[in-house]
């Protein structure tokens, strides 16, 4: 894999040093996920995919298991260091349904809000909002995404185990621009911080992009 660059890389080391020393029952006790000692191989989900990342020395790929063929994990440097900061530091609580724009959750900071806005809501707004028919048949794909009636063109779909989100669509109108948001289940605030929403929200839409593929 190509090291994009030495802002990414360093993270990536450092979390790669901290989770050869996990204790793995502990890890998977904490975000409720299976743990196969035999082949040594934490299982989680992402947006319905099943996935595998390798103990001690780290890697992760889609799951032998998973027969769909859609690898919707980005095979980059962000993505590799957000499961292994949901591994390393991950708490898993059940949400109670209600979800929170990035502005309510707790862990926000204002530091984030420009890259939040720049990497999901513009890229989300303008990546899709002009052509909402194949953004809906992309979402359509993703195993377990049930489609919402807040605004015109809206899905939910687990991020990870537990964890949800949700993209909403206004469609635009001759007087209005097309507009997008995004929502996090509200136990996002125990299992992720500010930065890792940015990284899940730019994740998620690239994965959607995956899927438009041919489209």
């Amino acid at each position: 894999m190509e090291i994009e660059n030495h802002k990414e890389e360093v993270p990536y080391e450092y979390y790669l040093e901290k989770y050869s020393s996990l204790a793995p029952a502990e890890v998977a006790e904490r975000l409720d996920i299976l743990y196969d000692a035999s082949d040594r191989k934490f299982r989680f989900r992402f947006m319905g995919h099943e996935y595998e990342a390798d103990y001690p020395a780290f890697d992760v790929r889609l799951s032998s298991e998973d027969h769909s063929g859609e690898d919707l994990l980005p095979d980059t440097l962000s993505a590799k260091t957000f499961i292994l900061r949901y591994l390393i530091e991950g708490q898993y609580v059940k949400s109670s349904g209600k979800f929170m724009t990035f502005r309510e959750v707790p862990t926000y900071g204002e530091l984030y809000n420009q890259q939040f806005t720049g990497r999901c809501i513009k890229r989300l707004t303008f990546g899709f909002g002009y052509k909402l028919k194949v953004y809906a048949a992309a979402m359509e794909r993703i195993p377990g995404v049930s489609k919402i009636s807040t605004g015109d063109v809206s899905y939910e779909f687990e991020l990870v185990n537990g964890y949800r989100m949700r993209f909403l669509f206004w469609e635009g109108d001759e007087e209005f621009p097309p507009s997008a948001q995004i929502l996090y289940s509200d136990n996002f605030q125990f299992g992720f911080h500010a930065e890792d929403l940015v990284v899940a929200g730019d994740l998620t839409i690239t994965a959607v992009k995956s899927l438009c593929t041919g489209q």
